[in-house]
Order: C-alpha cells, then structure tokens, then sequence
C-alpha cells in the first residue's frame, strides 16, 4: 500500500517503512497511523519481506501525537486520549511487538513523546549520534504512553524511568545507547548503511527462528523461571522442526555456509 504519510520501499529480503511527515517532525496523525499499520501487515504476509527497518524524513524521527489533531480549544470538548491510544497507538505498539520478522529502528532525529515509545518498541534500536530521546508528556500534562512507562522501567528501572519522564530531559543518543536503552549509536552518515546491512543479514537468515527467539525473550519480562523454561521448551520444539534447522545442521557439519529460507 503506498501512501504519502509512509514511504514503503522494497528492498531485496526486507522492507524500508519511512514516517513521511517532515514538515510536522513526522508527528502522527490518523491517516499515518492507519498507513504504517498496514504496511507492515503487508510486511507481515510478504514472504519476501524477511526484515523491516522503520526510519523518519527529514531532521526528525517522529515527534509523537500531531498536537494540532488533539487541540481542546479547537475540538469543542475534550478529547478523548484513551481512545486515541485505544484504536490507534496501542495496536501499533502490539503490532510491532508480534510482527514475526525483526523490526529494525533506525532513528534519524529526535524522538518525543509517543514517538520515542514507538522506536522503542522495535525490536533493535540504531540512532544517529545526532538524535535524542525525549518524554515529552509532563511539558503537556500527560503521562508517557506507547509503552512509554514499561520499556523504561523495564530497561532502565524505576529511577531513571521517573527522572526521564517526571523531567522531560532529552536523552541523548549516546546516553542511550550507554544504558541499555537502545541497542547503539552510530555516526549520521553511517546510520541507514549500518540499519541496511543489519537487516540484509536477517534477510538471509532463520526468519522462523527469529520470529521465536522475539516471542521468548518477550514474554521473560513477565514469567516466571518455571513459565520461562517451559515456554523455551515448546518454542524450540517447534524450532526443531524447521526447515532451517536441518539446513543448519547440515551447514555445520559440512562446514560450509548455511542457506536458510526462513521456514
């Protein structure tokens, strides 16, 4: 599906979604929410499409909510924000979550707000050294949504959660990379070849096993050991039964490079 508000282009084994709002920071609207959504279900069913990378336009990666789609004074009422995460932000953010092929982050600009959650509700997150991380929403009176609240407590515990969102300070890339919250930060230049050849290599490798390996590790953010050990059991029985892992086997012993297919 192409749309103005998403670039989607493919490329050979993964797909490039790019936020194509530059004028507004990529802030998202309705139509934008609706046009991501659908590529990456398009991703999601293309068998070609073994990887995604998802960026922005422009100076930025996305500024959160289009605050001009959500201002009290021009609406006549109130508007409703828990609809808003209801129909269009949580089931993008569950949507990342359960794509069975790695997501790819590759954050250009700043992050604000909603904006920020959604990179960091990627799989792997590569930033611009240039780029920042921020929790806009005090600055509003709102509270971090998109998942906000969870992957930074879970990634950087209760402390920093609180400052980064109590203080509305930019975290700039480094930093983020330096606490665990993204996986690194690389030079301007170097950020969409380094987002290329990440997702290259999980084009051409056990896509089935990936799909896995996301689930597990997932769900170990809230199981139990016991819960944890028995998902891994049924999750590498169903590994097991690939495709890929024959050809796996079969590389290793032969010693010669695998060819996976993704099944």
């Amino acid at each position: 599906m192409a749309s103005d508000a998403v670039l989607h282009t493919r490329r050979d084994g993964f797909s490039v979604l790019t936020l194509n709002r530059p004028e507004r920071l990529n802030a998202f609207n309705e139509a934008q929410h609706l046009s991501l959504r659908a590529a990456l279900s398009e991703c999601a069913a293309d068998d070609a499409c073994r990887a995604v990378i998802l960026t922005g336009a422009g100076r930025g990666f996305c500024a959160g909510q289009d605050l001009s789609d959500r201002d009290p004074t021009l609406m006549g009422e109130n508007p409703d924000l828990g609809r808003t995460l209801e129909v269009y932000y949580n089931p993008l953010i569950r949507q990342l979550r359960s794509i069975p092929k790695p997501v790819i982050c590759a954050v250009n600009g700043v992050a604000a707000g909603a904006g920020a959650n959604i990179a960091l509700g990627c799989d792997i997150v590569i930033a611009s050294r240039q780029a920042s991380f921020i929790q806009a929403f005090a600055r509003i009176a709102l509270i971090p949504d998109a998942g906000g609240t969870y992957w930074l407590t879970r990634h950087l515990g209760e402390a920093r959660a609180k400052a980064l969102a109590l203080t509305a300070e930019p975290l700039p890339a480094d930093k983020a990379a330096e606490w665990g919250l993204i996986w690194k930060a690389v030079e301007a230049a170097d950020l969409m070849p380094e987002a290329e050849r990440l997702a290259a290599h999980f084009a051409n490798g056990p896509t089935h096993a990936y799909a896995l390996t996301k689930q597990a590790i997932q769900a170990a953010s809230v199981n139990a050991l016991d819960d944890q050990l028995d998902l891994e059991r049924e999750l590498q029985r169903e590994a097991g039964t690939s495709n890929d892992y024959k050809e796996g086997v079969a590389a290793f012993l032969q010693k010669r490079p695998a060819v996976f297919r993704g099944k």
